[in-house]
């Protein structure tokens, strides 16, 4: 196997035998094999597309499979296997009304003509051909951004997806999905093609994002500031972690009544914001951090668990018979709901002997999306041009386990007192506890929510360019980004496709970008890595 599309990739150059994330080598590969079968789809839909020809399944299909080959989210070997049979039967059906139309099909050679075996040990046997390093004749620059464009791909895939569940779609991200793909086995396209469709994949990403903020705003109401308990509650308890706000939404319906108290955990904290969600009494608070606890949270919960999409470490073994998942999660000896119906998970939570007293904890705020942050826009400008507050930084993204993240949790601690800090996703989880006060009944540290919240960030910066008459780049506002997976690469590419430049990103830089691809980064957006915390705030504010 190789692999090196997540930060924590072993020694920061590529995992070759099982993955720092904990998935094996079998599927490694199985999960190359389906993003080359993904790719021979696509360039049948992008056939289609030219003579009018459009499926809802493929467009479906494409998103939800491309999202399972994200770091952390499906590791269930024979799920791949399925996945891949209805890749092929979906290709060939597309490539029959193609034909039918008149299309033009000049794919011969490559994914849309491989023969794929139809059993787990014959897929086995092809997935070394087709992994990310097969032709080793390809130009180590053309191999970067192809790889960087796949990578986007997958981000933008589970935005897709996201928005998709809650109703949201748009024909024209279901377009650039299979055009970006085919694209990667075009051996025409140079340095310059490959970069414009890095940047136009950040640009309908955007449009994605913006697609799921209208989904959860419009289906679970507009985020408004809430406090959210950090303690326990006397009785039985299921935990939610992931990000699927319809899963949640879901369980809390099907367990309201039933005596169990509902927590979240990870990138799951934003939801106690919604006013849809929040109005149900059982919902109760927050129970752990994210990556680098997850085991021992887990472990020690005394209740049942949820996992919905992406961003899970794999499950203590010993726990496993209590954890539950769903939407695109997937991992060996766990049990999956696919329909979400959720009484085994309720049933688990009542036969579990929960929490055994209240526990007062502290508390924490979230629901700072850019309604509310807007809300305050009056006070937020005549705070800046009064100097009561100097500068914002959004120091916000992945976590993870790998050594070199205490630096945010060092650099948020070092911020002047005159600053604030917009923070979102599981990143924040290294901080989001502190108490950091107010400036002028402004909070020093505001939550924007979920990466899939990363819209929010944006509008926010763009609403302040333009309530100060500038540029996003001429603010006093920095960025501070932690990455791991896909989807913080896709919203690297949303930020240089607007144009924002001066961020600084770690870690550690992504193995799968090379020197010259680099090189072209720093000098249009000198994007630059992360330092010291000192080093960084000193640069920044001088």
């Amino acid at each position: 196997m190789f692999c090196y599309q997540c930060e924590q990739t072993a020694k920061g150059q590529g995992c070759t035998s099982k993955a720092v994330c904990g998935k094996s080598e079998e599927t490694a590969g199985l999960q190359d094999l389906l993003i080359y079968a993904v790719k021979g789809l696509a360039q049948f839909a992008v056939a289609g597309a030219a003579v009018g020809v459009e499926d809802d399944a493929v467009d479906q299909f494409a998103c939800e499979a491309v999202f399972a080959t994200l770091t952390n989210v499906d590791f269930d070997e024979q799920r791949f296997v399925t996945l891949i049979n209805d890749c092929v039967a979906l290709r060939d059906g597309l490539k029959g009304k193609v034909v039918a139309a008149g299309g033009e099909v000049n794919v011969n050679g490559g994914p849309a003509d491989f023969r794929f075996a139809a059993d787990l040990n014959g897929m086995l046997a092809q997935a070394a051909a087709v992994g990310v390093n097969a032709n080793t004749d390809l130009d180590p620059d053309i191999h970067s951004l192809q790889q960087l464009l796949t990578y986007g791909v997958k981000g933008l895939a589970a935005y897709a997806d996201h928005a998709r569940i809650l109703g949201q779609t748009d024909k024209a991200v279901f377009q650039f999905v299979h055009q970006a793909l085919a694209a990667t086995l075009d051996e025409s396209l140079g340095v310059n093609d490959l970069v414009g469709l890095v940047l136009k994949c950040g640009e309908v990403n955007l449009r994605a994002m913006e697609l799921l903020y209208m989904g959860n705003s419009g289906t679970f109401g507009k985020p408004v500031p809430t406090q959210v308990s950090l303690g326990t509650k006397a009785g039985k308890a299921i935990l939610v972690s992931g990000h699927d706000l319809k899963d949640i939404d879901d369980i809390l319906k099907q367990s309201e009544g039933k005596g169990i108290y509902v927590y979240t955990h990870g990138e799951m904290l934003p939801c106690h914001g919604y006013p849809e969600l929040k109005k149900y009494p059982h919902f109760f608070g927050h129970y752990g951090t994210a990556w680098q606890n997850q085991r021992k949270e887990f472990a020690a919960f005394p209740g049942a668990i949820l996992m919905t999409t992406n961003c899970i470490q794999e499950p203590a073994d010993n726990y496993k018979g209590n954890i539950f998942t769903t939407g695109l999660v997937g991992w060996p000896d766990v049990t999956h709901i696919a329909d979400k119906n959720f009484a085994p998970v309720i049933e688990k939570a009542l036969e579990m002997p929960g929490f055994t007293e209240d526990r007062n904890g502290k508390s924490v705020h979230v629901g700072f999306g850019h309604d509310a942050i807007l809300g305050l826009a009056e006070t937020v400008v005549g705070a800046v041009k009064s100097g009561a507050l100097r500068h914002f930084f959004l120091v916000g993204g992945c976590d993870g386990a790998k050594p070199g993240r205490n630096y945010y949790t060092e650099f948020v601690d070092q911020v002047p007192d005159d600053c604030v800090v917009l923070t979102l996703a599981c990143g924040k989880f290294r901080f989001f506890d502190k108490e950091m006060g107010d400036i002028g009944g402004i909070p020093r540290l505001l939550d924007v929510g979920q990466c899939n919240d990363a819209y929010s960030a944006i509008k926010v910066a763009v609403a302040l360019a333009e309530a100060f008459e500038c540029g996003v780049n001429d603010l006093p506002l920095s960025m501070v980004l932690s990455w791991y997976e896909q989807k913080a690469v896709v919203i690297l590419l949303t930020l240089l496709h607007l144009g924002i430049k001066n961020i600084r990103l770690g870690p550690s830089l992504p193995a799968f970008i090379s020197p010259n691809v680099l090189n072209v980064l720093v000098e249009n957006f000198n994007i630059m890595p992360i330092k010291t915390p000192a080093e960084d705030l000193k640069a920044i504010l001088g």
